[in-house]
């Protein structure tokens, strides 16, 4: 995509959450490893589909005879008690990142739940911006483009005028779907289709600040 069509507008950077912004996987992993085993069914296998699917496409694959209900409800135990308990961090430079952000000029777009996010983000010490996009609030979650433009549209700008952060493929592919710009974070090589890729978030912090304040630096609020 190229970014200078956008110069002169206003730009809103959009954050993928957890392996963006919050270093959650020892979490995401216990939590599935921990529900699969109530289940009876193979940990390793339960995490390979969980990291490609929703939860209720999950269940579908790894449990088919079981009441996707309950397993949802077993699941989201099991989360917020992670919450409450766990231990995790947020990503090299990630306050910093935020803090410096113009306010209403940053989204969250997250597959986890909005209460579960706030609760991180209060134990890490991370802001938590006016829009957020949760799982509750679209009915089809990322690769849709969906959620990314959800956060565009309540932020009052055009999907061209974004920038997506993300770090897996199925984000990346959502970003991508809506039209936006997507640069990759947090992993040892790019994922397919990314525009730029940084080895860590505190790498891409400047750049990030740059193309969010480039509409401001022009005039243009």
């Amino acid at each position: 995509m190229d970014e200078s069509r956008s110069a002169g507008a206003a730009r809103r950077v959009l954050f993928d959450v957890d392996g963006t912004l919050i270093d959650a996987l020892a979490n995401q992993r216990l939590v599935w490893r921990t529900w699969a085993e109530r289940y009876g069914l193979d940990p390793d296998e339960v995490y390979r589909v969980a990291l490609r699917t929703r939860p209720l496409e999950t269940f579908a694959q790894v449990a088919p005879g079981r009441d996707p209900r309950a397993c949802l409800a077993a699941l989201h135990e099991l989360e917020d008690d992670d919450v409450r308990t766990g231990v995790y961090t947020a990503f090299d430079g990630a306050a910093e990142l935020l803090n410096a952000l113009r306010p209403g000029s940053w989204a969250l777009v997250t597959s986890n739940y909005e209460h579960r996010v706030r609760g991180r983000f209060a134990r890490t010490g991370l802001p938590v911006p006016e829009v957020v996009v949760d799982a509750a609030a679209v009915e089809e979650g990322k690769p849709s483009p969906v959620p990314y433009l959800l956060a565009a549209e309540r932020l009052g700008v055009q999907p061209k005028d974004c920038l997506v952060v993300e770090d897996a493929p199925s984000g990346v592919r959502s970003g991508l779907r809506a039209g936006m710009t997507v640069w990759g974070v947090n992993t040892p090589a790019p994922v397919d289709g990314v525009h730029r890729h940084f080895g860590t978030l505190r790498e891409a912090a400047a750049d990030i600040l740059a193309f969010a304040s480039a509409a401001e630096s022009a005039g243009v609020d």
